[in-house]
């Protein structure tokens, strides 16, 4: 689950920006004033946005960036002079003052770009080996040579067994020529 956390050494300011983005549609895990308690929520969301000032009551945002979790972002809200005019890696900056309008099309952009990575990551998960791709396709060969069934029959068949037994299905594979070949 995606999570916006909200992180401002000034309570009230956290608060507003918080109502803000609800306002807007934005689901909000948290709303807090330290660097630490930040953490907590985002060790609880899995991944998603931490927006927040420059400085927490308990430590600076390079620090915070550094703390948070791999699939976590960070919206840094200052001025320019407080960030040098360049951001830190997985950090976005608005300048302040800022604009409703700019706030909002700066995450609907981070989301959407979440998203497309976690897309990524679950596409890059089924992929599979050269390897694997070739026992899978002996034994559907095997199969379909020694069962008369068609390519599709013979892969629903290694599918099923393969959701069954546990296993990966290039595993399945691997035991249905082994037990095959017998």
């Amino acid at each position: 689950m995606v999570g916006i956390i909200v992180v401002f050494p000034s309570k009230d300011n956290a608060v507003k920006i918080r109502n803000l983005l609800v306002r807007f549609g934005m689901d909000v895990t948290g709303v807090c004033t330290t660097g630490a308690k930040a953490l907590q929520y985002a060790d609880d969301a899995g991944e998603g946005i931490v927006v927040c000032g420059y400085k927490m009551k308990d430590m600076m945002y390079t620090e915070l960036r550094e703390y948070l979790p791999k699939y976590f972002d960070m919206l840094l809200m200052a001025s320019p002079e407080k960030w040098e005019g360049n951001c830190l890696d997985g950090v976005v900056c608005l300048s302040m003052p800022l604009k409703v309008y700019d706030l909002m099309n700066t995450l609907e952009a981070m989301l959407k770009a979440m998203d497309q990575r976690r897309r990524k990551r679950k596409a890059d998960r089924k992929k599979r080996s050269p390897r694997q791709q070739e026992v899978i396709g002996r034994a559907k060969e095997l199969l379909m040579k020694r069962n008369h069934m068609t390519e599709d029959e013979a892969h629903r068949y290694l599918q099923k067994c393969s959701m069954e037994s546990g296993t990966d299905m290039a595993e399945t594979a691997e035991m249905a020529l082994s037990v095959m070949a017998e």
